[in-house]
């Protein structure tokens, strides 16, 4: 189904100046950062000239130019009879490359992963567990659907956070990756729309790809989800799968607010949609406030399955995740994964088992670890490069980072020089958007993301980088 912007919505998208001159070169300028940003998804029919004209309060000849030099620059497609569309003039040279495994001795400071050292919890979690292994070498060893006690424990843990669960709505999985792996195997087919966030986690783009689904990216402005572009896309796309990061979204940082949660929830159910919820960093909360119940909460009809981690809160090294859903989604899931593993290990499962019994202890570790390396990186970055902004985080495990150009993997190819490995915004969008934003992580402690960003810094003008005016980072 075809996908449109109404002339309202993006007359609300677009900030231009009343007194910008010329007028039609800064709204060109405008739509075209949306296009980069990944706000404004490749292949969308933006309203007719005359209806934004009316819209904006502008005269149509205007809109017109600003179309035309659009067309120009390659952003827009026109066809007689069918409108015009987004594009992108070249996405490859827009850094569509995606070198996310680099060589362990490579020597740069690992700023491209979000992943956070092991917890201090971590030995004595294997000791428990090993005192208790042997028992378990009895059997078979093949637990498809996971540990007892594992089941058990993370069935708890969601019944803590607002949403009563039961074991057998849970199967355990060699990480989340695996979990979107085979979500996407029983859910998405080949040509089917999915919808995605813009920006998102890469690997669950690949996931959608290696199934031939096609994706329906949904952008996510800076200072949060527009929930109402999300039930357009849904309604444009005919999409029956949506992917979304509800919790500290991975890269932004957002947080959805319950209200949104109820909104995406009703839209998902108006238009039959199956919502894959990752709550990955879900239980990374660094400042003391409440956080709303998991999505699937608002839901009344299973239409949202959940998935959760072990990596972020407690070590990516033990590969253990999880998905909720119904029983008879579990058992189907069950009986697809013995193409690929069979089971996830017995011995990292009692590890984590023995880790939810003192989650409280690790998320305060993790509040004082990550949220002191998240202070100090924000210090660093308004002291090093001013003209660079970003949100301020209550949680997850970076920094989206707003560049005033789009020169993304410029700025990463500069910093790779100086020893330190980027995540530039492309990596994140689709269609090779995102080339204004870069994800900075605080994983690291202190003093590796402090020296990051004075080599990130000591680059930037090498490049021939000059950011156009001061921006404040939001707090």
């Amino acid at each position: 189904m075809d996908r449109y912007l109404s002339a309202p919505q993006l007359a609300r998208l677009v900030r231009v100046p009343a007194d910008a001159r010329p007028y039609y070169r800064a709204l060109a300028a405008q739509v075209r950062e949306l296009i980069l940003d990944g706000r404004l998804p490749v292949g969308v029919r933006v309203p007719a000239e005359r209806h934004l004209a009316e819209a904006l309060g502008v005269s149509r000849t205007t809109v017109t130019t600003a179309y035309d030099r659009l067309r120009e620059q390659g952003y827009l497609e026109s066809r007689q009879g069918s409108g015009s569309r987004t594009a992108l003039p070249d996405p490859g040279a827009l850094g569509t490359d995606n070198p996310w495994i680099a060589p362990d001795d490579d020597g740069l400071l690992p700023m491209h992963s979000a992943a956070p050292p092991a917890t201090a919890l971590l030995g004595e979690a294997i000791e428990e567990a090993g005192r208790g292994y042997h028992r378990y070498a009895l059997g078979m060893g093949y637990h498809p659907a996971g540990l007892a006690p594992l089941r058990e424990a993370i069935a708890r843990r969601y019944g803590e956070r607002g949403l009563p669960t039961r074991p057998e709505q849970i199967i355990v999985t060699s990480g989340a990756q695996q979990a979107v792996h085979l979500l996407m195997a029983a859910l998405a087919g080949p040509g089917d729309p999915v919808l995605v966030e813009s920006p998102t986690y890469p690997h669950a783009l690949d996931a959608a790809r290696m199934r031939g689904a096609r994706l329906v990216p949904v952008g996510i402005p800076d200072d949060g989800w527009h929930i109402d572009l999300v039930t357009c896309a849904l309604r444009q796309s005919s999409a029956r799968l949506g992917y979304v990061i509800p919790d500290f979204q991975n890269p932004t940082g957002h947080l959805m607010s319950r209200e949104d949660r109820v909104a995406l929830v009703d839209a998902a159910r108006r238009y039959d949609v199956t919502l894959l919820a990752d709550e990955s960093w879900a239980e990374t909360a660094l400042d003391e406030a409440e956080t709303p119940p998991p999505l699937a909460a608002f839901d009344t009809d299973g239409r949202v399955v959940s998935m959760g981690s072990a990596s972020k809160l407690w070590w990516g090294g033990l590969r253990v995740g999880w998905v909720r859903g119904s029983a008879a989604l579990v058992r189907r899931l069950a009986v697809l994964r013995s193409a690929v593993d069979i089971a996830t290990p017995v011995f990292e499962q009692l590890v984590v088992a023995r880790l939810f019994e003192r989650i409280e202890e690790t998320r305060a570790e993790r509040r004082r670890t990550m949220g002191a390396s998240r202070d100090v990186i924000a210090a660093a970055l308004r002291e090093a490069l001013p003209r660079w902004s970003f949100r301020l985080p209550r949680g997850g495990g970076s920094l989206w980072v707003r560049l005033d150009a789009p020169a993304a993997t410029a700025v990463a190819e500069a910093a790779a020089a100086r020893g330190v490995r980027l995540a530039p915004g492309p990596w994140f969008g689709v269609d090779g958007t995102l080339e204004g934003h870069l994800r900075l992580p605080f994983t690291q402690p202190p003093q590796v993301v402090t020296e990051a960003v004075r080599r990130i810094a000591g680059g930037v003008p090498q490049q021939g980088y000059r950011p156009r005016e001061p921006l404040t980072p939001t707090l």
